[in-house]
Parts: structure tokens; C-alpha cells; sequence
């Protein structure tokens, strides 16, 4: 496809974004009426949203059109499954300068397709605005299937905690494309286009997980969270937890210690949960941690002490492009 979205006008872009999508059973009215209507056959609508700020989210010289969709997709995709449901719909609000190629946001709306139906669901709808910066905003939709929600705050003293998922990869991958490289080509292809284990979060719910979050802000921020809500203290311990190898020698190129990536580097989308000790958890489940009463104030240990190096906070002083 050629020239612009500018070119292609408000109607015409929307006929070719809503032309590349797919369905799927629980999308009665997609694209093209005045709202969609998908089913909620547990009659609870499990609802989550994000938005990706060129510049400050991703950057077009790092991450093609397509590796955003997927990630703007897998993001919030995420957040439905941390909470035990199914991730049934997503909803696009975007915005974009005039002059954008149309094939970048075709090929966005590709990435977004394809990520969907990875996690079981669909693109049923959205809207577009023309604005000096990109702007991808999802809101996405699940189905807890008549199961309790899985929150951060159920999370009981002698519980263990385990996670399934990638850890500290993106964080290395954007170490590696800061410094301008382009290998080692996983780490890099796992910051631009995560991999959530949807599956892990419903599991994880049948399974009589506690308490539940996915990795988007850095393990230990995000099990702070947990922490917080559920009033007690969670204790990480460094030798249960993975660094590989290839991950090690990126550290020791960029004179970072790995664990720090593991710990605190965010956006793998993992799932974290907390367990009844006596759970028999799958093999793709690794636990490392356990909760206990808080000494103080809910915190996150590791190795029975304070964690000071972070996560991402939006309103911090750290002003990372992710």
C-alpha cells in the first residue's frame, strides 16, 4: 500500500485496518456498527487498559509496526490472564500525524491481529485521531469462565511464590539495543515483542492461586504490589531464580549485574502468583519465594533484605524508552 494515512482519510483507514481482522466465537458484532457486542457468558467482564507513547514506549528505529502491535496486544492481554480469565477482545484507540506511511499502521493492526490470536481473542473495534505522536491505546476484554477472580490481595503468610514466563529478557534485550546493537537477536526480539504464557493465568486460578499479577514494572515492584495489598511480606531467594547464561555475558559486556535485569527489569509479562504450600504445581511453574507475616511494613525481600534497585515507574526519574 501506498501514501499516507492522510491520503487515505479517516474512513479509508479504517476500512483497511478493520479488512486485515479476524473473529473469533465470542465476537457477535465486530467492526463497523456503533459499539461491538461480545459475550460475557459469566456475566463478569474482566476489563484492563494501557496506552504506548511513541518516544516513550517504543521508538520506530528499534521496533517495526508490526512488533508494536504485537506488544500494545500482549501488554494488556497480559493483565486479563494475571487476573484468571480468558482474554476474549481488545479495543484500539489510535493516534497518528498525517504523514505516517498507512502501511505502518496496517501492518500495526497486523501485529495486534496476530497477538490476539495467540491469546484466544480479537480486534472488534476502535478508533482513529489524528495527533502529532503515536498513540496506541487497547483497552482489552476477558472471561473469568465462573471462577473467582484472582486479585493482589489474597496472598496468605507460608504461601509460596512462584512465577512461569521469562524474566529480566526484555530489560537485557533493551541494554543490548541501547548500546546499538541488534544480537543477541532473543534477548532484543523479547524486549519488541513479549511473550506472555496466557494460558498460566486461568491454570493458575485452578489451581488455587492466591494471589496473582504478571511481570510488567519488574519482579520485585510488582510482587510489591502484592505485598501491599495483601498485607505481608514476600521473600525472593536469588538461588531459585534463573539468569542464563547468554543473559550473564550481555551483563558482563554492559557492566550490569543480571540479577538486576531479573529482579527489576519489566515488560516479560510473566505471571507471579502466590500458592497454598501444599499445591502440587506443574513443571512450567518455578518457585522461588515464599510469604510470610510482615515485620514491619508489607515489603518484597530478597534473600531476607530490602531490594532498593526499582522497577519502572512512569513518574520516576528514569525516563526509559521501553
Amino acid at each position: 500500500m501506498k501514501g499516507t494515512v492522510g491520503e487515505l482519510g479517516e474512513f479509508g483507514l479504517i476500512r483497511e485496518l478493520t479488512s486485515r481482522l479476524t473473529s473469533t466465537p465470542a465476537v457477535r458484532i465486530g467492526p463497523g456498527d456503533d459499539a461491538a457486542v461480545v459475550t460475557a457468558p459469566d456475566r463478569r467482564v474482566v476489563a484492563s487498559t494501557d496506552v504506548l507513547l511513541e518516544g516513550r514506549h517504543f521508538r520506530r528505529d528499534w521496533s517495526t509496526a508490526y512488533d508494536v502491535g504485537r506488544k500494545a496486544a500482549a501488554q494488556n492481554l497480559a493483565d486479563i490472564a494475571a487476573m484468571g480469565a480468558v482474554p476474549t477482545a481488545i479495543l484500539l484507540g489510535l493516534v497518528v500525524p498525517a504523514e505516517l506511511p498507512a502501511t505502518w499502521a496496517t501492518e500495526l493492526m497486523d501485529g495486534l491481529r496476530d497477538e490476539c490470536q495467540v491469546a484466544g481473542a480479537a480486534v472488534v473495534g476502535g478508533d482513529v485521531v489524528r495527533g502529532e505522536v503515536i498513540t496506541v491505546a487497547i483497552t482489552a476484554l476477558g472471561d473469568l469462565r465462573n471462577v473467582e477472580p484472582v486479585t493482589r490481595g489474597g496472598a496468605q503468610p507460608g504461601d509460596v511464590v512462584a512465577v512461569t514466563g521469562w524474566l529480566g529478557w526484555s530489560a537485557a534485550g533493551h541494554a543490548v539495543l541501547t548500546r546499538g546493537f541488534r544480537s543477541p537477536r532473543a534477548f532484543v526480539e523479547a524486549h519488541r515483542r513479549p511473550e506472555p504464557p496466557y494460558h498460566a493465568g486461568p491454570a493458575a486460578a485452578g489451581l488455587g492461586a492466591t494471589a496473582m499479577t504478571d511481570v510488567s514494572d519488574g519482579l520485585v515492584a510488582d510482587l510489591g504490589h502484592i505485598a501491599e495489598a495483601s498485607k505481608v511480606r514476600i521473600d525472593l531467594q536469588s538461588q531459585k531464580i534463573d539468569v542464563p547464561s547468554q543473559m550473564a555475558d550481555i551483563g558482563t559486556a554492559c557492566g550490569v549485574d543480571p540479577l538486576q535485569w531479573v529482579l527489576s527489569g519489566g515488560e516479560d509479562h510473566a505471571i507471579v502468583a502466590t500458592f497454598p504450600p501444599d499445591v502440587k504445581l506443574p513443571a512450567r511453574w518455578k518457585v522461588i519465594g515464599e510469604v510470610l507475616n510482615p515485620s514491619a511494613l508489607p515489603q518484597v525481600t530478597v534473600d531476607g533484605a530490602p531490594w532498593t534497585k526499582g522497577g519502572w515507574d512512569h513518574f520516576g526519574d528514569d525516563d526509559v524508552v521501553g
